[in-house]
């Protein structure tokens, strides 16, 4: 199988909604893997605003989503495992896509290391709902 299509999704939902004005967040699993601020973790999700003018230096490569942002005016480096994304929706509409938690490692590619003193549950991915595909819209 060739290249995952989720980045080249990501990046192209995270261009429209900017280019509609609209407010690009997303619904990230959150396992050892990802550095995110814990405190705003709840049921191993983090919701964040990836907007340009919330994050700065944002980079969604094939693997790794980067950025820095401020969460309680302290600035924080974020990771993200593209395959840890649930989600990339418009604040303002709802609209975007849903994807599933993808947990393999590739083995030529570690995780960023975590921030100092940082401790992140690592617990299992959500299980796989039945049904046609949803994106329910958090806040």
């Amino acid at each position: 199988m060739g290249t995952s299509t989720k980045p080249y999704l990501l990046r192209a939902l995270y261009e429209w909604c900017c280019d509609n004005g609209q407010t690009p967040h997303l619904l990230v699993w959150v396992d050892a893997r990802t550095q995110v601020p814990l405190e705003f973790v709840k049921n191993n999700e983090i919701v964040l605003n990836v907007g340009p003018s919330a994050c700065r230096a944002l980079k969604i490569d094939n693997d790794w989503i980067s950025f820095s942002a401020r969460f309680g005016g302290v600035a924080r480096e974020i990771w993200i495992p593209v395959g840890n994304v649930m989600s990339i929706f418009a604040r303002e509409s709802g609209e975007g896509m849903g994807f599933e938690v993808e947990t393999e490692e590739s083995p030529d590619e570690a995780p960023p290391a975590p921030e100092a003193g940082a401790s992140v549950p690592d617990d299992e991915p959500p299980p796989r709902p039945s049904g046609p595909p949803s994106l329910r819209i958090v806040k």
